[in-house]
């Protein structure tokens, strides 16, 4: 096998020495040869791979997948208890508020293309000057 390998040459610093020979025991590793070829393929493999699974450990995967599911379910819990919430508010309005349907959808126009213009960072004071004709 040793007849299959390139030959090549490299100085490092003492300090990176003492590293890697600390390390050598916990990648079970026999030689330091070893050690560092594995070390460089998994770089490169780091600096080419765009899929995270050629490098990472699989429980860390595994790990990072079970808590990001766990925030989408909660950030969806949340935005259902919002849009009750919130539909709430609109039928109580409704049924206070006499607005004919064609002002109701010109105004839903008008706030799509509010919140588009401004990536949703819209202000309750904007809507107000809107609505006394302070535009």
């Amino acid at each position: 096998m040793p007849q299959d390998k390139v030959r090549f040459q490299m100085r490092i610093s003492p300090d990176t020495d003492l590293k890697i020979k600390r390390a050598m025991p916990l990648d079970n590793c026999r030689s330091q040869n070893e050690f560092v070829e594995d070390a460089l393929n998994f770089y490169c493999e780091y600096l080419t791979s765009k899929d995270c699974s050629q490098v990472l450990p699989p429980i860390f995967l595994s790990a990072m997948n079970a808590s990001l599911q766990n925030t989408e379910n909660r950030i969806g819990r949340l935005l259902f208890k919002q849009t009750v919430e919130l539909s709430i508010m609109m039928h109580i309005l409704a049924s206070e508020l006499d607005i004919d349907p064609a002002s109701v959808d010109a105004l839903r126009s008008k706030c799509v293309r509010d919140v588009k213009k401004t990536n949703g960072g819209i202000s309750f004071k904007e809507a107000v000057l809107y609505q006394k004709g302070i535009d």
